[in-house]
């Protein structure tokens, strides 16, 4: 080897290995600045643990990148819906999503009779809003803050008081009579947060049979498939599957007063709840 190149070989080992130190520097910057942005993201789409003033302050402190990185996590998806069951079997089958709530009964009628639309206004509060209540929850709360008056002989939550129950959660949404073009239920599904619709087998047997009224929630309107993503509180095979968005025109129930209900979207300083925590067993996903 040349006595020129020898003499400079520790010197070129020498850079070398600075070269790898300032190296493994940035790498363990670029580490630590993505550790503490999936950490920030994780809080924030954590909401069960936020308070909704931490929100506020975290996208008003977050660099317009980390921001940008908790929007995308914080976008609804399937695995963040909360999708509760109403009955007792699948409580006692353990099936995820099914609580002690199933046992309550209202001067004998029991909730797992009637508790459809609770539970399908606790799946949109819960995903919606930093908070977490169980579908029993939702019920004591409409009694206490609606004309909503359950008795043994019916239970189920009417339409205005469904409306004015989430309204008053910070949920902003209406209700409607079912359009007179699929392609018109469409577009507004598409623009829609999610939905409570009001299904019956009479009208259409396709997907429900033996069902003459009742309350499922859906989200996620998929355009290229044209489906939904379904949160059957009756039914733990269907709970959590996608189905075609025509199934529901079709079964939508015409002789009740109004036909669906459409979310737009959640306001945190409409919320005059902001109740937080489930005190019933229930089977955690």
């Amino acid at each position: 080897m040349n006595k020129s190149i020898k003499k400079y070989l520790p010197v070129l080992g020498l850079l070398l290995l600075v070269f790898l130190l300032i190296l493994s520097v940035i790498w363990l910057k670029n580490e630590k600045k993505q550790s503490e942005v999936e950490e920030t993201v994780n809080v924030y789409t954590n909401k069960k643990s936020l308070y909704a003033g931490s929100a506020r302050w975290l996208e008003q402190n977050l660099s317009e990148e980390d921001r940008q990185a908790m929007i995308r996590a914080f976008t609804i998806q399937e695995p963040n819906v909360h999708t509760f069951l109403q009955g007792p079997k699948s409580w006692s089958e353990g099936i995820p999503w099914s609580g002690e709530w199933c046992q309550y009964t209202v001067e004998g009628n029991p909730f797992g009779g009637f508790g459809c639309g609770l539970c399908c206004m606790a799946n949109i509060y819960n995903t919606l809003s930093p908070y977490e209540i169980s579908p029993l929850d939702m019920f004591e709360y409409a009694v206490s803050s609606s004309d909503y008056a359950p008795d043994g002989r019916y239970g189920a939550i009417d339409w205005k008081e469904m409306r004015n129950v989430l309204r008053e959660c910070g949920v902003s949404c209406r209700l409607y009579r079912k359009p007179e073009t699929y392609e018109a239920f469409q577009e507004q599904m598409k623009s829609s947060k999610s939905a409570v619709v009001l299904i019956s087998s009479a009208e259409d047997d396709t997907y429900w049979q033996d069902t003459p009224g009742h309350y499922v929630n859906i989200w996620l309107y998929q355009e290229e498939d044209d489906t939904v993503f379904l949160a059957e509180p009756g039914n733990p095979e269907n709970n959590r599957s996608r189905i075609p968005l025509r199934y529901i025109y079709d079964a939508l129930k015409t002789v009740s007063r109004f036909q669906y209900l459409a979310v737009e979207g959640y306001l945190e300083e409409d919320n005059q709840w902001k109740a937080h925590g489930i005190d019933e067993h229930w089977n955690r996903p």
